[in-house]
């Protein structure tokens, strides 16, 4: 029998996170005061321990394969070499992996790179700070520029998507998320008590978004981005952005500098997206609460316990941008926040166009939305708020997608998310509530699973017309702060739901939890049928099954698919596949689909003593639940963006190197280019070195 994989001890924030991502990235969120003190039910973690009856009879039937450990890392300068345990495709075992997981595991490894099956390559397809517009200069790490990251490749990339090119054979267009800035990994010598003018507006240039035309080799998955394209974008903190929707030109959104509440400048924080089917993409505006100061100097009540819910406290901001621009002053402009926390909306092939924040989606810290079409062609969108204790939602559009690619259906499928449902999941589980004891024993039933409501929460239609279907809130007040009507209305608390992604192949709605420590502790809610795990480091996976799966459906379906941790622990599980042959995962985070049909799944914060990494996991067929890890990432780095093709997979790699003590004259990284280079957040691309499909 295997040990225990062990805990991270060391440079330790929250989870397996470094106190310097937990500083930079989210405000050090778990360490304040948790936002959501209401009374709501809670869920999160999902079963501890044993597999269901049915579970079991399903594993005794299934043949598995043995998790070869190996892997390849050969990304250039500061890489190294790990040992392959059998060719890409074969395993261990009698039977065969799931088609599109066919590839050796990578072990868990704490090398200072990616890390990648035997069998496959890879190359850093775009790095921070490389030109993408006409005029900007090369990187130079010790002559940077507010003017040239404005033309640059952002900082800390997060979300990305692939869409094609018609008419540029070989080329697609890739947009990423750059979800924040570390300037103590970006600028030598830099005084977080005194930042200079120019490393602040540097850091707003270096938020934001990037387009950026790519193009492959016809032989390999190699990517390289295309330099100064037509279509080649950066959006900013400080780029115009249109409020659209129910709360467009709401008092609560106005401010001295756009008294209309119209147009926002910059968008902040962007974590995980999505992609529609109209060919725009989604960025989650998430932990913007960081950026504003003097919370404290706010003496109305209301407006106090509306910024608490937020997050939204204290004096001073880390970054201290208040000091250069007053709207990041709430003593000055009380509505600033107000005007963050949304799902912004871009057209990545018109570069001319303003993106737009959809008010209809709700405010809050939003992880991802992830579009799927109802039966009469409508879009739905999934969303999480990635905080403790806080909720998922869903979005119902009451219009149609309009087919074609003309002017007329661009122009209309631009305004689908301005109308419709917006609703907030409750959860039920289906045994009596003194089954359920903490420690992950299973109710007489013999599975964790039970059924849920989607309450509706308000209703937007034509010409920012709204309805509140909250007692005591109007439309505006749902819309702007989200999180209190989900209070008012009894929704269930997560375990920080972040990525939600419905199957595009059985329509499975699959929830990421990527973890919560305070689950049970004193003061803090305790177990329930969904959340049967104490104190849960590692975090897991729901499945949803909306009713007679249909995406506009009031009512679903629940079950566990996924709990992570080392597979030797009884509080795990995986579907009902056997444990000792799944690689072991901690803190899901950002998940996405193969063509096949399986589930990838990133993580951040992994508390098992590895770095973290991407993992396939088979959704259906006798071998639902195995799960295979494929690659890891530098040291310090996050797995980001995911996106899995038939020839190619892109990761982001996020903060490499950010592990408490670093600096610019002190790395803890070589990534990617080696010693005596700065360390640089860039997009990798890996494929099999024989041409063929990922893991066939």
């Amino acid at each position: 029998m295997r040990t225990l994989l062990p805990i991270i001890t060391s440079h330790q924030g929250s989870g397996g996170r470094s106190a310097l991502t937990c500083r930079f990235r989210c405000g050090d969120a778990c360490f304040q005061e948790v936002p959501n003190t209401s009374e709501n039910e809670y869920v999160g973690d999902v079963i501890a321990g044993a597999l269901s009856r049915r579970s079991m009879m399903r594993a005794a039937a299934v043949v598995t394969v043995a998790a070869a450990a190996g892997g390849t890392a050969i990304a250039g300068p500061g890489v190294s070499e790990a040992a392959a345990a059998a060719p890409a495709g074969r395993q261990g075992g009698k039977g065969r992996a799931a088609r599109g997981l066919r590839f050796s595991p990578v072990a868990p490894n704490t090398a200072d790179t990616v890390t990648v099956p035997a069998g496959y390559a890879q190359n850093v397809v775009i790095r921070w700070g490389e030109p993408i517009l006409r005029g900007a200069p090369a990187f130079d790490a010790d002559k940077q520029s507010a003017k040239a990251q404005a033309g640059q490749f952002g900082y800390n990339n997060d979300f990305l998507s692939l869409l094609p090119l018609r008419r540029e054979h070989g080329r697609q267009v890739l947009v990423a998320n750059h979800e924040y800035t570390d300037e103590i990994l970006m600028f030598k010598g830099y005084d977080p008590e005194n930042p200079t003018r120019e490393q602040v507006e540097i850091a707003w240039a270096a938020h934001g978004l990037s387009v950026v035309v790519v193009e492959g080799e016809r032989r390999s998955g190699k990517l390289r981005a295309v330099s100064r394209h037509q279509l080649n974008r950066r959006l900013t903190a400080t780029s115009p952005f249109r409020l659209s929707g129910p709360v467009r030109g709401s008092e609560l959104v106005r401010t001295k500098a756009d008294p209309r509440g119209a147009t926002v400048l910059g968008t902040l924080n962007n974590c995980s997206g999505g992609t529609t089917p109209w060919g725009t993409t989604l960025h989650g505006e998430e932990n913007f609460n960081q950026y504003f100061a003097n919370a404290e100097k706010v003496t109305d009540p209301t407006a106090a316990a509306r910024l608490k819910r937020y997050g939204v406290v204290g004096a001073a901001s880390e970054r201290k941008w208040e000091r250069f621009d007053d709207r990041f002053d709430l003593a000055k402009e009380p509505n600033e926040a107000n005007r963050f926390g949304w799902v912004v909306e871009l057209d990545p092939y018109d570069p001319e166009s303003t993106p737009r924040k959809r008010t209809a989606l709700g405010r809050f810290k939003h992880e991802a939305a992830q579009p799927r079409l109802t039966h009469d062609g409508r879009p739905v969108v999934y969303m999480g708020d990635d905080e403790k204790f806080d909720y998922f939602y869903k979005f119902v559009s009451s219009k149609r997608v309009a087919k074609g690619t003309s002017r007329a259906a661009h122009e209309h499928n631009l305004t689908l998310l301005d109308e419709g449902t917006l609703y907030v999941a409750k959860l039920t589980g289906d045994s009596p509530a003194a089954e359920i004891d903490g420690t992950g024993k299973l109710p007489a039933d013999g599975e964790f699973d039970g059924s849920g409501t989607w309450i509706p929460l308000a209703t937007a239609g034509p010409g920012g017309k709204a309805v509140s279907h909250v007692e005591g809130m109007t439309a505006e007040e749902v819309y702007v702060f989200t999180r209190l009507a989900g209070d008012k209305v009894g929704a269930t608390k997560m375990d920080r739901p972040e990525d939600i992604e419905p199957s595009p192949h059985t329509g499975k709605v699959y929830v990421a939890l990527t973890n919560n420590s305070d689950r049970g502790k004193a003061g803090k809610a305790g177990a329930d049928e969904a959340n049967p795990r104490n104190l849960n480091k590692h975090g897991q996976i729901l499945e949803l099954t909306e009713r007679r799966n249909r995406a506009e459906a009031t009512s679903f379906g629940w079950s566990l698919f996924l709990v992570a941790g080392d597979p030797e622990d009884p509080a795990t599980y995986f579907a009902g596949f056997p444990k000792d042959r799944v690689s072991p995962i901690s803190c899901p985070d950002n998940v996405a689909f193969d063509p096949h049909g399986n589930l990838w799944i990133s993580t951040d914060g992994n508390q098992l003593g590895s770095h973290d990494g991407l993992f396939g996991v088979a959704t259906r067929g006798e071998r639902r639940g195995e799960l295979k890890q494929f690659l890891t990432m530098p040291t310090g780095a996050e797995t980001c963006g995911p996106l899995v093709q038939d020839r190619r997979v892109l990761v982001s790699v996020q903060h490499p190197g950010e592990v408490d003590g670093a600096s610019v004259e002190k790395p803890a990284s070589a990534w990617p280019d080696g010693p005596g280079r700065i360390v640089r957040p860039s997009v990798v691309s890996v494929w099999r070195e024989d041409g063929c499909d990922i893991g066939v």
